[in-house]
């Protein structure tokens, strides 16, 4: 009877402590349904709608691995408590940001308690599960979980924005918070810190400045009234920042990320592919999403229902590529996921959304599917190319990829559109600095104060000018990875010769 209340608690503790890892993985990506109403509402420029999305994975790539040591040294739970508060505390200041200033802010705080619950979450699965076929059963579930939320996310903000204003794609976090709360404090045994544990706080924040920077940098340097100089000093002042990071790592004995790792070709073709399947699957949801609703004027929840292929093609891949990796071998299927990634994504350039739906809902399953193939690829990739003394090192080398990789395919996917949306924007008595010709967003903001004959005109060109740059950005990232997809074909070729 004690053994089954045992096996009971724990599973009940899984589900608490899953419970709270929830909210951070659909943070990811319901937002970006919600771009176009937030646009309007809080008349957010272009630069602006990147930095909202963007700063949340950009901090969580550099406070992952740091929040994750201090989690060891004060106690896990303790660690994902206060995660959970700061997490629903930022929701809350999210929906109701009044400017989009705000909204940046809020999100970066959000940043700030995901990065407290993940990698809290993931060490109490490990320490409540002692059994390796329970702990693998239960790493498992996690692995769904994590999946199917970042799925989901575009449908929930669909259903949320059809009846609720924007902000309800976060205040939708604050009632689970409010249940997983006391879950967690009543079913999660609490463990003492290791205070030896040293805190590398000080690179993570080179590692952030140095990001940062350079992706400001980036975005700044497309916009028509910006400083080129000013672009350009920021951009040698973060990458400078970022080798700077990296020789530190290099020299020190504990470094918070391991970068000697990459030495091994089968981890550098791992990082490389997570770090491209994470970017094109986020960069991708965030002009698809945009298209839907701003170009073919489909309400939020029609586009999520129309994503649907998409995320769910994605969610399912994991096990599926998983049954394949033994059958085909790691090389085969990670540049076959990538390949076929770059090749959906050509045939959606080319396909017409609005008549031929039935065609894109194929492509766009195929992308799910080969950019979850690849993300398991490279999975097995780094922790198999890694020891088991570095198996820790590899696997936070792997979560700051992910994340990185989601937040410069953003940027990449962002910078790219909004530059060629600028060149093909034409329409006369509109100069290039108008706000209209930076972006269909704040073309859409300003039609509301202008009449009818004249709104229609920027609303026409606008749109015109939004395909013609989907076309082409969607066109670059195909060939990009498919291009990438044949270095990862190099890379584990040379893997295989060294064994």
């Amino acid at each position: 009877m004690l053994l089954k209340k045992s096996i009971a608690r724990r599973w009940v503790t899984l589900v608490a402590v899953i419970a709270a890892f929830l909210p951070v993985v659909v943070d990811m990506t319901i937002l970006h349904i919600a771009v176009p109403s937030l646009t309007v509402a809080l008349g957010a420029t272009a630069t602006e709608i990147l930095w909202i999305i963007d700063i949340y994975p950009l901090l969580m790539a550099g406070l992952l691995v740091p929040m994750g040591t201090l989690g060891d040294r004060v106690g896990y739970r303790t660690m994902m408590i206060i995660g959970l508060w700061v997490f629903g505390i930022a929701s809350v200041f999210a929906a109701f940001a009044p400017t989009a200033s705000a909204l940046i802010g809020a999100r970066a705080l959000l940043a700030l308690g995901g990065s407290m619950i993940m990698p809290s979450v993931l060490a109490l699965v490990r320490q409540t599960f002692e059994d390796e076929n329970e702990r693998a059963k239960a790493l498992g579930i996690w692995t769904v979980v994590g999946s199917a939320g970042g799925a989901i996310g575009p449908l929930i903000g669909g259903i949320l924005l059809e009846h609720f204003w924007w902000g309800s794609v976060f205040l939708v976090n604050v009632p689970l918070i409010l249940i997983v709360l006391p879950l967690n404090y009543m079913l999660v045994p609490a463990s003492p810190g290791r205070r030896s544990v040293e805190w590398k706080i000080g690179h993570a924040m080179i590692l952030i400045s140095g990001l940062l920077a350079t992706v400001y940098a980036i975005k700044s340097s497309v916009k028509a009234d910006s400083s080129m100089i000013l672009a350009l000093v920021t951009f040698a002042v973060g990458i400078g920042l970022l080798i700077g990071f990296g020789r530190l790592q290099m020299r020190s004995a504990s470094p918070m990320l391991d970068l000697r790792l990459f030495r091994n070709s089968a981890i550098s073709a791992g990082l490389l592919m997570a770090f491209v399947a994470s970017g094109a699957m986020a960069g991708f949801e965030l002009v698809l999403a945009q298209e839907l609703q701003y170009v073919f004027g489909k309400t939020p929840l029609e586009a999520g229902i129309f994503m649907l292929p998409l995320v769910v093609a994605s969610a399912i891949s994991g096990p599926v590529a998983g049954a394949l990796v033994g059958t085909v071998g790691l090389r085969i299927l990670s540049v076959c996921g990538l390949v076929a990634a770059g090749a959906s994504l050509g045939g959606i350039a080319l396909t017409n959304i609005q008549t031929d739906p039935v065609l894109t809902a194929v492509m766009l399953a195929v992308f799910g599917f080969s950019v979850g193939t690849a993300l398991l690829a490279s999975s097995v990739a780094i922790m198999g190319g890694a020891s088991a003394e570095m198996a820790g090192a590899a696997g936070s080398l792997e979560s700051t990829g992910y994340e990185l990789g989601a937040a410069l395919g953003i940027t990449f996917f962002g910078v790219l559109l909004g530059s060629i949306y600028q060149t093909y924007f034409s329409l006369p008595g509109f100069a290039a600095s108008s706000p209209a010709a930076s972006s269909i967003g704040e073309a859409m903001v300003i039609v509301g104060a202008m009449g009818s004959v004249e709104g229609a005109a920027v609303v026409a060109a606008a749109k015109e000018a939004f395909s013609n740059a989907h076309v082409l950005v969607v066109g670059t990232a195909s060939v990009l990875i498919t291009g990438l997809g044949l270095a990862v074909w190099v890379m584990l070729g040379v893997r295989q010769a060294e064994t």
